[in-house]
């Protein structure tokens, strides 16, 4: 199927030095291979279910988001752990690292793409509860036990 796509042309040309320099054939495969992972992600983060571990990563304007992003972390405390903020220039990075029911995270993921001060969201499952093995169980107790 043929398509046509609006892209700034920084990012287009970014795009075609990352795939030329992979050594991959034409820039078609390259965004095959992005759209495959954009639905990858989205599909792990849609259909995990009870308890999971998850990291999300993310950029944004800080003067253009940063009241209403403290409103969004306060509201979802119940599933952040933690957050790691960086500053560079105008932008700000910040990783949120979350445990808890996955609708709720998701939920969160949702209110955090839909801010046009947010250049992308990145998300990582890093566990989900029921496949928690005792090797782990026994892992997460040596930590405990370093309190």
């Amino acid at each position: 199927m043929r398509t046509s796509l609006n892209i700034p042309e920084e990012m287009i040309a970014e795009f075609d030095q990352t795939w030329q320099a992979e050594g991959l054939d034409s820039r078609s495969r390259a965004l095959r291979e992005a759209i495959q992972e954009y639905v990858e992600s989205h599909h792990s983060l849609e259909q995990a279910h009870g308890t999971v571990a998850a990291t999300l990563v993310f950029d944004y304007v800080h003067d253009e988001i940063i009241e209403t992003l403290h409103e969004i972390q306060h509201e979802y405390q119940a599933v952040i752990d933690t957050t790691c903020h960086v500053h560079h220039g105008e932008w700000c990075l910040e990783s949120v690292f979350c445990h808890g029911d996955a609708a709720e995270i998701r939920s969160l993921v949702y209110q955090l793409k839909d801010f046009d001060a947010v250049g992308r969201v990145s998300v990582t499952l890093l566990r989900v509860e029921s496949e928690h093995t005792a090797q782990d169980d026994s892992h997460h107790s040596s930590h405990d036990g370093n309190k």
